[in-house]
């Protein structure tokens, strides 16, 4: 025969409530950058540059620095990260432009420390942590994640021209 204690109840499980608010973990970050400026961009700026953005300006005829640097009216720097260049090689023989266009010595590379070379996750961890770059893409789920962090701006391309997003106007960005 088993004790009392050994024939306790089994604990009941309870069912979720679908309406209840569920909490996810999300990170914090500082909030005074929400309504003030980004101190620490400035001339001549750091862009990290995405792989598509690179492909699109090829497609629109455009020269990464020079149209950089008309955009922003300073000296750009364009920062290229392992990953980005890991992407650009994956993408074969079809891509060699881009990849010769990223090898330029004017671009600053930067080396990861990570594994795997999902370049998204690497633009968007090195954004987190420094605050000190313009991010260059025309990828709508970085923007989304991006738009999230707050001091960090955007560059894009519309209309075979680079445009900026989430720039103050102090820092002379053209207003369209």
């Amino acid at each position: 025969r088993r004790n009392e204690k050994n024939r306790a109840k089994a604990p009941v499980k309870k069912k979720e409530d679908p309406s209840a608010i569920k909490e996810r973990e999300v990170p914090q970050h500082p909030s005074c950058l929400f309504f003030q400026y980004n101190t620490q961009l400035g001339p001549p700026y750091h862009i990290l540059v995405d792989t598509n953005f690179i492909n699109f300006s090829i497609k629109a005829k455009l020269d990464l620095v020079q149209s950089m640097m008309d955009c922003l009216y300073a000296k750009c720097i364009p920062c290229i990260t392992d990953c980005v260049m890991g992407e650009i090689e994956k993408l074969g023989q079809k891509y060699r432009v881009a990849l010769r266009i990223a090898k330029d010595p004017r671009f600053e590379r930067l080396p990861c420390m990570h594994k795997g070379t999902y370049a998204d996750d690497c633009l968007v961890q090195r954004v987190t942590q420094h605050k000190c770059y313009i991010v260059a893409t025309v990828d709508k789920e970085l923007k989304r994640r991006i738009r999230k962090i707050p001091g960090v701006p955007i560059m894009y391309i519309s209309r075979h021209r680079y445009n900026i997003e989430r720039m103050p106007d102090d820092y002379g960005a053209p207003r369209f």
